[in-house]
């Protein structure tokens, strides 16, 4: 269940000390009591690798592009259900193998100089069809391939025609272009949970025009048709986003959307300066709280009073923190090695003190306890057990890690709390096996490319679903997304993780209907994952959040989902009232959130 809290962090920080001036000098009140005007700060502390849709594999990129970019559907933010985006509706045959989607008619790109005059045009089906075509083109940028491989009619044989430099004319020939406004989707078998990789950003909308002038540039060059465009990119510094004037949405009350005037982005890279910066009130929220000041912010919102000025959003979430084994290597192709290092790990303990008890212990599979229906806890991970972890060890060839090879952790920073965790990890490892492991703290996107690359041997890393679906965690160990040779890009299953049995049983769901036995063969193949010891799982994530006072529309949920369409700033004249009606629908709840 979600949990929603009223936070104060200094009794001194006034409502108005904390809400810039400027705020109140450009807001408008709307119909239905919204407001626009207003710039929404946010800080991310890695770089974004890339916000060229077909290359978004990591969550910086995401969030800035999810603003600037749509597809076909897209997720409601509320409770992560499909809605409709540009296409305003569609229907699926009985067996579930074809969608016709419906388009709206008078959508167009953004004013981009790679149109003819500067003015982006109407986007038609025409415009899937080509971006389809990339997403299923063999292309060092193209890492979104993986969705329609095997499941769209023809995406395989496209593919393997660039491959062979010889790309059929006829593009993929199970996406076809009824008229400007339909657009048919054909499947090789049915998949009920097709419409949800349609909402990942491989699937969205960009203009041939822009692709052909920017090409591999597309990286920091948008032209999309969402609710906020691209002003300005300075990597490593902001990115800002400024309202689209023509962003084809309504609300409810007939006001146009987005409300807000721009979205900047900034990087500073430590979690303890971003939180520094909110309490200033220069920023608007913050994403997952310092370690070392959690217990201060929880302890605060225990002693919270009449004074209460910032708003604590928490949710489980469906994300994981673990290690990462290169299977395709002498030392960890031994199940043995990896048995032993998933038992030397004391993962309660380091939930309790190092996260503060922000998280859950990872004890069963791969896919997080935050899927309704999923039984999670059927699913057999690992405990901590080091007298069995120095067993296996010595079973393995390494009696009390004796001859172990040096050992290296690649990981990045998170703002320090990757780095803290990876300490314990590594104390861990030197008391309970005797080995020693080397950390190498390096910037995201260098991680990024060595261990998809098969340059790394250990490394940290994570995931957030794409979309709300076991399936999405599971894929992640699927043999068929391995490339042949190990320094081809792994962009999916990095720690080239091979069992038949898995790959038989995830092959079989995938073609599952049925939901209930569906989900009960994602299980077993998360067991049999776990059985094999195909990773080493650390901690299941919880997301949480604050947010100014001021901040309306901006709701929580478990992927971080972040859609900023309808998100408005209350002006502070007028937040007295509307503050503490909120803050009372809170104060039976005001209390340290369970760690259960």
């Amino acid at each position: 269940m979600k949990k929603i809290f009223l936070i104060s962090f200094l009794a001194a920080c006034t409502l108005l000390s904390c809400q810039p001036e400027k705020k109140d000098k450009s807001q408008e009140l709307a119909k239905g009591g919204v407001y626009y005007g207003g710039v929404f700060r946010i800080n991310e502390v890695q770089d974004f690798r890339s916000l060229y849709p077909l290359s978004i594999t990591e969550v910086i990129g995401h969030r800035i592009t999810n603003q600037v970019y749509e597809g076909l559907v897209k997720y409601n933010q509320k409770d992560l259900s499909i809605i409709p985006s540009l296409a305003e509706s569609w229907e699926i045959n009985e067996d579930a193998t074809k969608f016709t989607f419906k388009l709206r008619k008078g959508v167009r790109f953004h004013d981009n100089e790679c149109f003819e005059g500067g003015k982006g045009r109407e986007v038609t089906a025409n415009d899937f069809k080509y971006c389809f075509t990339q997403l299923c083109t063999s292309d060092p940028q193209n890492q979104g391939f993986w969705v329609f491989t095997g499941r769209v009619v023809g995406a395989d044989e496209y593919r393997q025609s660039t491959i062979d430099d010889k790309p059929l004319a006829e593009g993929v020939s199970g996406i076809k272009v009824i008229d400007d406004y339909t657009l048919e989707i054909n499947l090789n078998y049915g998949f009920s949970g097709f419409l949800q990789i349609l909402s990942t950003p491989f699937t969205w909308a960009f203009p041939k025009e822009a692709h052909e002038k920017y090409g591999i540039d597309m990286r920091a060059n948008c032209v999309g048709t969402g609710p906020f465009k691209v002003k300005t990119v300075k990597e490593g510094e902001a990115v800002v986003l400024i309202r689209n004037e023509n962003y084809w949405k309504i609300d409810e009350h007939g006001n146009r959307i987005p409300y807000l005037d721009a979205i900047k982005f900034t990087f500073l890279k430590e979690k303890k300066s971003e939180l520094l910066e909110f309490k200033k009130g220069n920023l608007d929220m913050v994403f997952q709280l310092p370690i070392e000041m959690i217990d201060d912010v929880m302890g605060e919102l225990e002693d919270a009073t009449e004074s209460a000025s910032f708003e604590l959003q928490v949710t489980p979430a469906l994300a994981i923190h673990y290690y990462g084994f290169l299977h395709k290597s002498d030392l960890f192709n031994e199940v043995l090695v990896r048995k032993a290092f998933n038992y030397a790990i004391d993962r309660e303990s380091i939930v309790t003190y190092t996260l503060q008890g922000e998280g859950r212990p990872a004890i069963y599979g791969i896919v997080p306890p935050a899927f309704k229906g999923y039984d999670y806890e059927a699913i057999q991970g690992y405990t901590f057990q080091p007298e069995k972890a120095s067993l296996l060890l010595a079973e393995a060839g390494y009696p009390n890690g004796e001859n172990f090879p040096k050992l290296t952790l690649q990981l990045n920073s998170g703002g320090s709390r990757n780095v803290q965790i990876a300490e314990v990890i590594q104390k861990q490892l030197k008391e309970n096996l005797n080995i020693d492991v080397t950390l190498n703290v390096m910037p995201w996107g260098q991680h990024l490319e060595n261990y998809e690359t098969g340059k790394a041997l250990f490394w940290r890393t994570g995931w957030i679903a794409d979309y709300p679906d076991p399936e999405n965690f599971l894929n992640l160990l699927y043999g068929p997304h391995i490339p042949e040779n190990l320094s081809d890009k792994s962009y999916i299953n990095s720690v080239r993780y091979q069992s038949p049995i898995f790959d038989s049983l995830f092959s079989l769901a995938l073609r599952e209907v049925d939901d209930v036995k569906r989900a009960e063969l994602y299980k077993e193949a998360d067991q049999i994952a776990m059985d094999d010891a195909a990773i080493m799982p650390i901690y299941y994530y919880e997301n949480y959040r604050l947010l100014q006072l001021n901040v309306r529309n901006f709701d929580i949920n478990p992927m971080e989902y972040r859609d900023l369409s309808q998100v408005y700033f209350v002006p502070a004249t007028a937040l007295s009232d509307k503050a503490k009606t909120k803050k009372e629908s809170s104060d039976s709840k005001r209390k340290r959130p369970s760690k259960k």
